[in-house]
């Protein structure tokens, strides 16, 4: 595994961590990076352009003069797309570029951006962002013994108000968290600054090999033996007169005279 050491915001050593080669070590493949530089930017794309056809310029929809006598060229309309200020053919129309992408190349590229950082020695950790105030100033001058020499990607794991207040004024610095990292963020940017949680993150969400979590479903589970109940004994079945015989009514005493 490729060890990284471990600095503070004053760029000073304060330990070491270990990079999973599943992540920060795998083979770079410059397909999927461009792969997912492409459909990143198809996404960012905005697809609000529109031009007017025939039917939506402004202009009276008589026909100008009469079709034939006049030795003019016939018309039917001033909005005609062949006349000035008329319609436009087959312009542009609101649309979303965007596409799907499957998940496990977005992955793969990250782990290629990752590893061809790693290769050009253009990855930072830090122990924690811990900024006191949110001034961008402070931030600068932290950047700056951090060796950041034109852009940086800060990535942080959990929120940081002074961080996201502090580096959001700041020209070719962006700020992201691991769980919306892009590759195309990592290879626009020269240097990559990541914290020891954010490397952590990165390496379980990433792991090519680790393990899903089976929870099992609460209708799967079958429910505990209940004991069984007891059956009443059965009462003795009243007896019936015969047939043609009348019931004995019971007798009753008489009262004395």
């Amino acid at each position: 595994m490729p060890v990284v050491d471990v600095v503070n915001l004053d760029g000073k050593k304060v330990g070491q961590v270990e990079l999973a080669d599943a992540v920060f070590g795998a083979k770079v493949n410059q397909h999927l990076l461009h792969e997912a530089s492409r459909w990143y930017l198809r996404g960012l794309r905005a697809g609000t352009h529109k031009t007017k056809d025939k039917s939506e310029v402004s202009g009276a929809g008589r026909k100008l003069w009469r079709q034939k006598g006049t030795g003019r060229a016939r018309i039917g309309s001033i909005r005609s797309p062949l006349w000035r200020h008329g319609g436009t053919v087959h312009g542009p129309e609101p649309r979303d570029y965007s596409y799907a992408l499957p998940k496990k190349m977005v992955l793969g590229a990250l782990r290629s951006a990752l590893s061809a950082k790693l290769a050009e020695q253009k990855i930072t950790v830090v122990d924690a962002w811990t900024l006191e105030t949110h001034k961008t100033q402070n931030l600068v001058s932290a950047l700056e013994k951090l060796n950041r020499t034109k852009s940086a990607l800060l990535v942080a794991h959990g929120e940081n108000r002074n961080l996201e207040l502090a580096s959001r004024n700041i020209e070719g610095v962006k700020l992201t968290a691991p769980s919306v990292l892009q590759p195309y963020d990592v290879l626009k940017h020269d240097l990559l600054v990541l914290s020891k949680d954010a490397v952590a993150r990165l390496s379980h969400s990433l792991d090519p090999e680790r393990k899903p979590v089976v929870v099992p479903d609460v209708e799967t589970i079958a429910p505990a033996a209940k004991p069984a109940k007891k059956k009443a004994a059965p009462k003795a079945a009243a007896k019936k007169p015969a047939a043609g015989k009348k019931a004995a009514k019971p007798a009753t005493k008489k009262g004395k005279e």
